[in-house]
């Protein structure tokens, strides 16, 4: 009996939205985002009831503008059971470990609903390992009832978040809520670090956090004008502007690449005497590899982080990683640093003088970070319903081929770019969240590769839903 027939008694009892029994208008479509993202919103500023004053450092910090996450709120776990019971079921179906017909209707349901109960079980996992762990407070002064309290509201926010991402994913949206919540964050990120009004008190004397507004503050301030150049385009531990150009330097890059197809000549038979081109993009999976590479490292982190805690002086815990805990100057903000072990070498560095200390850490993030990213990269490719085989059979579906080949020659001359492209581009979208990450970039490199092909996903998304009208209205719609 294959795994999958096994989750079918489950899968009745799950929650599930359904699909749109006619075609939702695009400003149906605008208003669904828009109301799941204002959900978001207030999941992320509403504290989470009977927490105490949280003593212990985050263990998230590295990761959270990433995973949509914010620390004592609702929005705690964020994306991150989501995004973790896709990284696994997709590894196990990649590797065969799961039995899945994609051209069966009710294998891909089945898979769907397993995915779905393995978010749900990380949900619970993840909200019983954050009490447990002492996060809220002491687990004694807590409480059995605030403590089932917590993990209740955890849970049921992961709930909501996972019906709003199948709600936008079943046409009900744009994109999926997932890549929503994720590019919110990290915009929030970037725009609160360059222009946020609060002040810190460091030794250098009372500082603003946003690069923009310290700029000007220490230009205004500082007799000596030189100095105050040089302290807001390299100051430490606070963004500054070296930081913020790196930034805008990466989305550029970012932007340009997202550019890069490679556009194939088709004929439609449907539709005699239309032809068309069919696009393979350099980022063919999109961000997906970045967005599996990212739950990857963010389970480590958090599985070492707590081994840590419990048993420092063991030898294997020590090899998975050794954590200090660091800070923010002139902030009461904490959070744990690795400094040895696995977690220390896939983590990147933190600094140029960092890079040049230690020459080692530095490869190996770089090689780590590019051979997952075109792991997952090719393996998504063939788990999602878009390798050679799936686009040739959806080709041949909808009697479209490829100019100047028979229609048995689709699938061989889809296999000389599409490989190609998910494996390049994986490399690629690694290669540039490395060199952000090394150029100090707000909100990290993989932040900005996310947030950048995000956006970029929705306005295709916008621009298909335009470009469908039109079709529509010229009798076309088939095409």
């Amino acid at each position: 009996m294959k795994f999958l027939h096994l989750v079918r008694t489950v899968a009745t009892v799950l929650p599930e939205v359904e699909k749109p029994n006619k075609k939702v208008q695009f400003n149906e479509k605008v208003m669904w985002t828009a109301s799941a993202l204002l959900i978001f919103l207030v999941c992320c500023n509403m504290p989470l009831f009977g927490a105490q004053h949280a003593i212990s450092s985050d263990p998230y910090y590295w990761v959270r503008v990433i995973l949509a996450s914010n620390r004592g709120t609702l929005m705690e776990l964020g994306v991150s059971p989501l995004v973790t019971s896709g990284l696994v079921m997709q590894l196990l179906a990649g590797a065969r470990m799961i039995e899945v017909d994609y051209n069966s209707k009710e294998d891909r349901a089945l898979f769907t609903a397993a995915q779905k109960l393995v978010g749900i079980l990380v949900t619970v996992a993840q909200a019983a390992a954050y009490v447990l762990s002492g996060m809220y407070g002491d687990l004694g002064a807590l409480g059995a009832g605030n403590a089932l309290l917590i993990v209740a509201q955890l849970f049921m926010t992961g709930l909501i978040v996972l019906m709003l991402d199948e709600l936008l994913q079943k046409g009900y949206g744009l994109g999926s809520g997932i890549s929503l919540f994720i590019a919110t964050n990290i915009c929030e990120n970037i725009v609160w670090s360059a222009f946020s009004p609060t002040t810190i008190t460091t030794g250098r004397g009372t500082e603003f956090e946003g690069a923009v507004i310290a700029f000007f503050h220490l230009l205004v301030t500082r007799s000596n004008k030189l100095e105050a150049l040089r302290e807001a385009l390299y100051r430490q531990n606070l963004p500054n502007v070296t930081n913020l150009m790196a930034t805008v330097l990466v989305v550029l890059c970012c932007v340009y690449f997202q550019s890069w197809r490679i556009e194939l000549p088709v004929k439609y038979h449907r539709y005699r005497g239309q032809d068309g081109k069919y696009p393979i993009k350099l980022f063919y999976t999109g961000n997906m590899p970045i967005v599996l590479q990212t739950a990857l490292v963010s389970n480590i982190y958090f599985v070492s982080q707590m081994a840590y805690t419990k048993a420092p002086s063991n030898v294997l815990v020590r090899l998975l990683g050794v954590w200090k805990e660091s800070g923010v100057e002139g902030s009461s903000t904490t959070f744990q640093m690795p400094v040895a072990g696995i977690a220390y070498y896939i983590s990147p560095p933190t600094s140029l003088t960092e890079i040049v200390y230690d020459p080692f850490h530095a490869v190996f993030y770089l090689l780590f970070t590019l051979t997952a990213c075109a792991i997952f990269s090719k393996t998504w490719c063939e788990v999602s319903g878009t390798a050679v085989r799936d686009v040739a059979r959806q080709m041949r579906e909808q009697q479209i081929v490829i100019r100047g080949h028979r229609d048995t020659a689709t699938g061989r001359t889809l296999s000389r770019y599409i490989p190609t492209a998910a494996a390049l581009g994986g490399i690629c979208i690694g290669m540039l969240t490395v060199v952000a990450d090394f150029m100090g970039a707000i909100g990290s490199g993989t932040g900005i590769l996310l947030s950048v092909t995000i956006i970029f996903e929705f306005y295709e998304a916008f621009m298909k839903e335009n470009y469908a009208g039109a079709m529509k209205q010229m009798g076309l719609t088939g095409i």
